[in-house]
C-alpha cells in the first residue's frame, strides 16, 4: 500500500518536528539549571571596625576552604543557601578567638560568593611598640642591620591593631610567615624570633634576628701605598686589623650586599687619623666577602710622594769611569705635587759599600696615562740626568737614563713582581745585568 502525503500535510509534519525539537530543548536547559554544580567560591570577612588586614587575609582564606569543602560540586537549590549558611557558621565560630560570627550570608551560582560578618571581643588592639635586638653584632653592623628593619613594624601593625587582646596569640602564625618575608625580602641573611605581650589596648613586640651560615671566619689585611713608605703604615695596621676583625661572625651574603657601606666606613675611619690628614691621604679599601675575607687598603696622598726603594745588581762589573761600583743602593725620594701632574722632588741616596751618600734634585711631569719624563742635577756628582718612564703594562715598565757628563744612557726593562719586589734588566752601551728592587 502507498501512502501520499499532500504538500500541506508535508508542513504539518514539518511544523510538528520543530516544535518538539523546541520542547526538547527547554526541558534539556531546564533540567541543566536544575542540576547545576558549585564550581568556585569566594569568601569575604567584615567587621564593624575593620580587620588587620594580614588577619583578615588569613580568615578569608579559612573561610573559603570551609565553603569548598561544603560547596564545591554540590547541586543546591535556593533552599540550600540558609542550612549552608548556618553550617559555615558554626564551624568557623568554633575556630575563632576574639570575634563572634555574627551573620553569614551565601549567594550561589557557578561561583558561589559567602559573606561573614563577626563581631569584636572588648579590649581591642590600638597602640603597638616594636623593640628590635640585633644578637651579636658589633655597633657598626648593627646600625647597617636596623636600617635594613626600619619598616618591620608595619608587619605587626597589619596584624595587630585592631585585633581583640585574646586573639593574639592566634596570629602568631600569620605574623610568623610575614616576617620571615618580610626578612626574606630586606634583610635576607638573618633569622627572626619575637614575643608579643599586651596590656590592655597596647602590645608590645620584642624582636630577635640573629645571623645565618655561612658566616665571616677570619679576614686577611693587606695595607698599601704608592705615595709613601709602605712601613710607615705599620702604624696604622692594628686600627685596620680591628675594623676588618669586625666583620669576623657577620654573615658572608651581608657584607657582600653592604660591601661599599664597609668599604667607606674602613676607608673613612683610617683617613681621619691626624698623619693621614696632614699628608692629604685618602684611601681606597676592596673587601673580598667570603668565609676567609680579605682586606686590601690603598693609601695615595694627592699632595706628597715619599718613597723608600733599595736595590742589588747582579752580573754588573766595574768600569773604568766609575769609582767604584755600587751595586747595593738605598734611595728615599720625596717630593710634593705641584699640579696634578708636575712635581719637584729631592732624593737622596746611601751607598752601604762606599759608606756614602748622595743626593739630587728634580722635577717631573706625567704625561697622558703612564709617561713620565724627568731631569734632576746629581750634587754628588755635579751632573744632570734626564729620564722617562713608561707604563707598558699594569706590572712592566720601561725606563731611561742618560747622565750628560760621561754621554752614558742606561735602559731598564721592570717587572713588578708584587707591591715589594721589583725585576729589572738594565742595560747601557757596554753591559747588561739583573737589578732587584726592594720596595719599602
Amino acid at each position: 500500500m502507498t501512502i501520499q502525503l499532500g504538500r500541506g500535510a508535508v508542513g504539518q509534519v514539518f511544523l510538528a518536528c520543530l516544535l518538539l525539537l523546541a520542547a526538547i530543548g527547554v526541558f534539556a536547559c531546564s533540567a541543566a539549571q536544575a542540576a547545576g554544580r558549585v564550581e568556585a567560591v569566594t569568601a569575604h570577612v567584615t567587621a564593624p571596625d575593620g580587620l588587620p588586614p594580614l588577619v583578615q587575609q588569613r580568615m578569608e582564606t579559612s573561610v573559603q576552604v570551609i565553603s569548598e569543602q561544603l560547596l564545591l560540586g554540590d547541586d543546591l537549590h535556593a533552599a540550600d543557601a540558609a542550612a549552608k549558611s548556618e553550617i559555615i557558621r558554626q564551624v568557623f565560630d568554633k575556630v575563632l578567638v576574639g570575634y563572634t560570627v555574627r551573620d553569614v550570608s551565601l549567594q550561589l551560582g557557578d561561583t558561589a560568593e559567602v559573606t561573614v560578618e563577626l563581631s569584636p571581643w572588648a579590649d581591642q588592639i590600638r597602640t603597638i611598640s616594636v623593640e628590635t635586638h640585633v644578637e651579636g653584632m658589633p655597633p657598626e653592623v648593627e646600625r647597617l642591620v636596623r636600617e635594613d628593619l626600619a619598616d618591620v613594624s608595619a608587619v605587626f601593625s597589619d596584624a595587630l591593631y585592631g585585633l581583640p587582646v585574646a586573639a593574639t596569640d592566634w596570629t602568631n602564625g600569620v605574623l610568623k610567615h610575614h616576617l620571615e618575608a618580610y626578612l626574606a625580602e630586606h634583610l635576607p641573611e638573618f633569622r627572626g624570633d619575637f614575643e608579643v605581650e599586651t596590656d590592655g589596648s597596647a602590645a608590645e613586640v620584642s624582636l630577635t634576628v640573629y645571623p645565618r651560615l655561612p658566616v665571616v671566619r677570619t679576614a686577611d689585611l693587606s695595607m698599601r701605598s704608592s705615595t709613601i713608605p709602605n712601613l710607615t703604615l705599620l702604624n696604622h695596621r692594628e686600627l685596620m686589623q680591628e675594623q676588618a676583625d669586625m666583620l669576623v661572625g657577620v654573615p658572608v651574603a651581608f657584607v657582600a650586599r653592604h660591601q661599599h657601606d664597609f668599604e667607606q666606613f674602613f676607608s673613612e675611619r683610617l683617613d681621619a687619623q691626624r698623619d693621614f690628614r696632614a699628608l692629604h691621604m685618602k684611601t681606597a679599601v676592596t673587601i673580598a666577602p667570603q668565609e676567609r675575607m680579605t682586606v686590601m687598603s690603598r693609601s695615595d696622598s694627592s699632595r706628597y710622594r715619599a718613597r723608600l726603594t733599595g736595590w742589588v745588581d747582579m752580573g754588573r762589573k766595574e768600569r773604568k769611569y766609575e769609582r767604584e761600583v755600587d751595586s747595593l743602593r738605598m734611595r728615599l725620594h720625596t717630593g710634593c705635587m705641584m699640579t696634578a701632574r708636575d712635581e719637584l722632588f729631592a732624593q737622596v741616596d746611601f751607598m752601604p759599600q762606599k759608606v756614602d751618600w748622595g743626593w739630587a734634585m728634580g722635577y717631573n711631569h706625567r704625561i697622558g696615562m703612564g709617561t713620565r719624563p724627568e731631569i734632576r742635577y746629581d750634587m754628588r756628582e755635579k751632573r744632570f740626568v734626564f729620564g722617562a718612564r713608561q707604563a707598558l703594562a699594569p706590572r712592566w715598565q720601561l725606563r731611561y737614563e742618560y747622565r750628560f757628563t760621561d754621554h752614558l744612557g742606561e735602559a731598564g726593562l721592570l717587572y713588578q713582581v708584587h707591591d715589594f719586589l721589583g725585576v729589572e734588566y738594565v742595560l747601557d752601551k757596554t753591559q747588561g745585568w739583573l737589578r732587584l728592587i726592594g720596595n719599602f
